[in-house]
């Protein structure tokens, strides 16, 4: 069996929804994105592999759309999901196999911020010159904002949640306007449980005493 007998059922329509044929991806895409942030507000372990399978259902889905930069935002996801798994286990220390939630620090601000900025740039031009994409800036935006929010929930910086919410803000209409009714329905629900995360991770750092660790650079 070769990968395109694999691939071509899961492209095919399952429903429709406002006229728009959903497919398998989608549908796919949709249940295991949302079990993956619940996870992850809940800091889950399994949030990591269930974001793996989450991003390869996407790659398909944002190839199909046109969303060049989302799907290979999703090959960077992946990379970064082994490496949150590993800091989830390894990363409190030694001796310590739990990461505790933390602040995100100035330095770490001014780092992300700049990185931001500078591939949301690159990404723009890249996708408006080199690629067939109808919004580049807006992919190219929420690319950049979803990497910043991926390094802060590897981190378990409390702040990453404001990041993915600003990322979702974007992304809900964006899906839209691309006739991805689902994805962006789904994106509302990413948009609940990112508040759900928000608060869960700021009631764990709450009930911990302030350390060296937590304050600001």
């Amino acid at each position: 069996m070769s990968l395109a007998d694999f691939i071509d059922p899961l492209q095919q329509p399952l429903v429709t929804v406002l006229d728009t044929p959903v497919s398998w991806t989608e549908v796919l895409g949709f249940g295991s994105g949302a079990l993956c942030v619940w996870l992850v507000a809940r800091q889950h372990l399994a949030n990591w592999p269930i974001g793996i399978a989450n991003n390869l259902f996407f790659i398909l889905l944002f190839t199909q759309a046109g969303l060049y930069a989302d799907a290979g935002l999703q090959v960077v996801f992946i990379a970064l999901a082994v490496y949150g798994w590993w800091t989830w286990t390894h990363g409190g220390g030694p001796g310590s196999s739990y990461l505790p939630v933390r602040r995100t620090t100035r330095t770490e601000w001014g780092w992300l911020l700049a990185a931001g900025a500078m591939g949301t740039l690159g990404l723009t031009l890249l996708l408006d010159h080199q690629t067939s994409s109808t919004v580049p800036f807006w992919d190219a935006v929420t690319t950049a904002l979803s990497l910043m929010a991926t390094y802060g929930q590897c981190r378990k910086r409390l702040e990453s949640w404001w990041l993915w919410i600003a990322a979702d803000v974007v992304y809900i209409p964006l899906y839209a306007h691309k006739d991805l009714y689902l994805t962006s329905i789904l994106y509302v629900g990413f948009l609940t449980l990112c508040v759900i995360g928000l608060r869960n991770w700021s009631r764990d750092l709450d009930r911990r005493p302030s350390g060296p660790l937590e304050v600001a650079a």
